[in-house]
């Protein structure tokens, strides 16, 4: 046993501090192939026990990684036998969910799904949803400032947050906890923190901005007949549903065939296949109102031959069988190299014929599956090439990004940068970017020991 494990021991108890077996015996909800192989996970249960960490392997330049809910793609949460992981396990307080405010102050063992319910019990919405919502932790995904399905509408997770509380590589404790909308008195640090993905400082507790609980909830499944015509139909969702527009969702065949039956375990509600599907969905305060404006603006997308056929869902479950049919990812997460970049919507159709071609050429036998928010110019493909050789994945990767450079596209469009995009960062930042983010990384942790290796090489 090391000194600083012992020391660790007496800070948070013997037994919050498990041994790499132990820790590599955790159940985790999504396989992202990010196994704890550091030398100790330690347990914190509130921010004065992670400042008391922190300072320790500061000053005994003792490497630190944060693990949270371990549902990233990009291996942000990465561990070597040097390591120490942080848990947020037992850091998991809803501490208040203010109605009349619309604020919620959550600390960063809580779940997604879990501050999702607490809003609604309040009559609230908690305004960021993805896939992983049932595993994927506050502090990570304040941190990796996650996107999901509601971006169009309620913006990225850096637009849902109002404060938060972060502590630094030496221990000091920030607490900027704001909870108002608006407040300019200096600079805004808690921007430091979220979408850092660890490397500034590790995020404690979060204050978030709710939004108002919608009484109408309209979806419909929509099959286009190329990607040119989908372009159209966003135009056309925005200009008839406005405001209310919360999902526009778009799924490629390929996609499409891989989560339906018979190959997938979702039932499609269409007897023909189609080139792209798109779920549309509208949120409002007025039930009758938006179902009849919703029903209207799908009549009008059928009159301008935008659409080739459409299911509305007449229920709570036909609205989820729908979302399921997007949701379907485990198969890709487990098994397929995935990806997520942004460029111009316009632009999209032209990228996926670029890097289809490029990948293909390289690796015949190749599939290639895209899907994304395009609402919000975010595309995510997940390819799955023959074999386990290193070389093709490296192939596969130097397309996807070198492919986005005659776009001026972005690497990244809500997953992160991790180890696994670090390399590529060139193509999205310019060099006075990446040597500001050096700057700040070298200037808030002068010993580097805040998530090592991610995102920067410093």
């Amino acid at each position: 046993m090391t000194d600083i494990i012992a020391e660790l021991k007496q800070l948070v108890g013997e037994e919050n501090v498990l041994d790499t077996d132990a820790a590599r015996q955790r159940t985790l909800m999504w396989d992202t192939n990010q196994p704890c192989l550091a030398k100790a996970l330690v347990r914190p249960c509130n921010t004065g026990e992670v400042s008391a960490i922190l300072k320790l392997c500061h000053e005994r330049r003792q490497s630190v990684v944060p693990y949270g809910g371990l549902t990233g793609l990009v291996q942000g949460s990465v561990t070597n036998p040097d390591d120490i992981a942080v848990s947020f396990g037992r850091m998991n307080n809803i501490e208040e969910t203010d109605a009349t405010a619309k604020t919620m102050t959550a600390q960063a063992g809580v779940t997604m799904q879990r501050a999702q319910e607490a809003a609604d019990k309040a009559g609230l919405f908690f305004p960021v949803d993805i896939g992983a919502r049932g595993a994927c932790e506050v502090g990570g995904f304040v941190s990796t400032n996650a996107g999901g399905t509601k971006v169009i509408r309620y913006g990225m997770t850096r637009d849902c947050v109002l404060g938060l509380e972060a502590v630094l590589a030496d221990g000091t404790i920030i607490s900027s906890m704001n909870r108002y909308i608006k407040n300019n008195s200096g600079f805004d640090l808690k921007q430091l923190f979220i979408g850092s993905e660890g490397v500034l400082g590790v995020i404690t507790r979060v204050v978030f901005r709710l939004s108002i609980k919608s009484t109408s909830h309209n979806v419909a499944l929509v099959a286009c007949r190329d990607y040119p015509t989908v372009i159209r139909l966003l135009d056309s969702a925005h200009a008839m549903l406005g405001s209310s527009l919360s999902g526009f969702e778009v799924m490629w065949d390929g996609f499409y065939r891989k989560a339906t039956k018979p190959l997938g375990r979702q039932m499609s509600p269409f007897d023909e296949p189609h080139s792209v599907y798109v779920i549309l969905e509208t949120m409002g305060i007025d039930a009758r109102s938006d179902e009849e404006n919703f029903t209207a603006a799908l009549e009008k997308m059928f009159e301008e031959s935008l659409v080739e056929d459409a299911v509305i869902a007449k229920s709570a479950k036909e609205r989820d069988d729908i979302w399921a049919i997007r949701g379907e990812v485990e198969w890709l997460v487990k098994n397929a190299q995935n990806f997520d970049v942004s460029l111009r919507s316009s632009d999209v159709g032209l990228y996926i014929d670029d890097v289809s071609n490029c990948i293909k050429k390289d690796c015949p036998g190749a599939f290639i599956a895209f899907f994304g928010h395009l609402g919000d110019n975010n595309l995510h493909m997940s390819v799955l090439a023959d074999g386990e050789n290193a070389d093709v994945e490296l192939v596969v990767e130097r397309h996807v990004y070198e492919c986005l450079g005659p776009y001026q596209g972005a690497i990244s469009a809500e997953h992160g940068i991790g180890l696994e995009k670090k390399s590529y960062l060139s193509i999205s930042r310019s060099p006075q970017e990446i040597a500001l983010m050096k700057t700040l990384k070298t200037t808030l942790d002068p010993n580097n020991i805040l998530n090592p290796g991610k995102v920067l090489d410093v």
